[in-house]
Formats: structure tokens, sequence, C-alpha cells
């Protein structure tokens, strides 16, 4: 031991560095998808047995991780919901990009993109959270910041992706949360029975209508 203390003392620093730099990216790296395979596993969790019965050894067992191997990387239940809450958020900015960018802004295919999201475990975690918050003061002090955060960023990136709306602001806030409420509750409906089915494409059929007839210069658009 001592001999290798007194190489590493006389080694030059130029020789030194690679294996300085290399460590702290290897170990970064692996906490990373440490903490990647928790906040998934704690979605999971959300969706097969709540927020209620998500606890952190049922989250570290799901991940495959030892309670202490989770404690080393979110300290309590608070910093790892709030982290979920942080990449759940995060997903739905890309997924909302994404549908943008390949849709050339047709109200059908904007649809149907959304539509494919809420479908995902990650909305029926994101519901389980945002149910909960209701009545729980301490996810409420968590979720709700968020949430403000949420909404302004969604609302920049909005504005920007959809310059031809910028004519009419008011109208494209109230399209994008018709479309938002109506598509997330529709979902949460199927989840509980409450919606046949059958009805789905009919209900998104009619919000593609509105959404034409909401655009800038709809009235004299021939293809509105």
């Amino acid at each position: 031991m001592a001999v290798n203390s007194a190489r590493k003392a006389i080694a030059p620093a130029s020789s030194r560095k690679p294996a300085d730099d290399a460590k702290p990216t290897r170990q970064s790296l692996k906490s990373a998808q440490t903490r990647s395979r928790l906040i998934e596993a704690t979605i999971e969790c959300l969706v097969k047995v709540g927020y209620s019965g998500t606890t952190t050894p049922l989250v570290a067992s799901e991940a495959g991780l030892s309670r202490g191997a989770m404690l080393h990387h979110f300290e309590n239940s608070a910093t790892l919901i709030r982290a979920t809450i942080v990449e759940l958020h995060e997903r739905r900015l890309r997924a909302f990009r994404r549908s943008s960018e390949n849709s050339q802004h047709d109200p059908s295919t904007m649809v149907s993109a959304y539509w494919r999201q809420v479908q995902k475990p990650a909305f029926i975690a994101f519901q389980e959270l945002a149910m909960a918050a209701r009545t729980n003061a301490e996810l409420a002090q968590i979720m709700r910041p968020l949430q403000v955060e949420y909404r302004e960023r969604f609302n920049a990136e909005a504005i920007a992706l959809y310059p031809e709306w910028h004519s009419a602001p008011e109208s494209f806030a109230q399209a994008m949360a018709l479309s938002q409420t109506l598509m997330e509750g529709m979902a949460m409906s199927l989840l509980t029975g409450a919606l046949d089915d059958a009805m789905v494409p009919s209900l998104l059929h009619m919000l593609e209508d509105k959404i034409r007839a909401m655009r800038p210069g709809a009235g004299t658009d021939p293809a509105a």
C-alpha cells in the first residue's frame, strides 16, 4: 500500500490526469443510471399500487437495489417523489415537442399524438400523484411549485412552436387548455369505466374540428 502511494506521488501530473478525470465520469454515469432506475421503479409502483402503497422499500425492491443503496441517491421519499415529478414533466414536454415538430401542426395528427401519450404508464403515475396531493399537504408542497414551473415552460414552448397562432394568443391558450383537459379527462374516465371506448374516436374528431375552427383566419380558410 505504501509503495503504491509513493508511486502516485512521484508520477507526472500528465500521467495521473486521465485516471483522475475518468473516475468521476464513470461514477457520475453510474449514479445517473441508478437514479434513473429508481425513478422508473417509482413510476412502476405508482401505476401498480398507487401513491399510498408506494413506499421506499417497495421502490428499492422494484429497482433491484437495497434500501441503503436507494437512500444513498435519495435521502428520503420526498426527494425521490420530487425527482419523479420532474421526470414526468420532462417526458410530457418532450412528447409535446415531438408531436408539434412531426405533425406539421395538423389538428388531427396533434390530437392523435397527445392521445397516445395519455395512454402510457407515465400519465397514470402523474395522475396518482396529482390526486394524492389534494389531501396530502406534504405532497402538495412538492407538487404545486413544480406544476407552476411546468405550466410556464409548456406555455413558452407552445408559443415558440406555433407561430401561426401569435395573432390570437387568447384563442391559442384556450385551444391548448381544451385539448389537454378533454383528453386527460377522457383518459381518466376510461380508467374508471365512466367512458365507453366506442365514444373515443368521435370525441377526438370533435376536438379536432373545434381546434380548426379556433385557428386564426379559420373563417376565411377553405381548408378549415
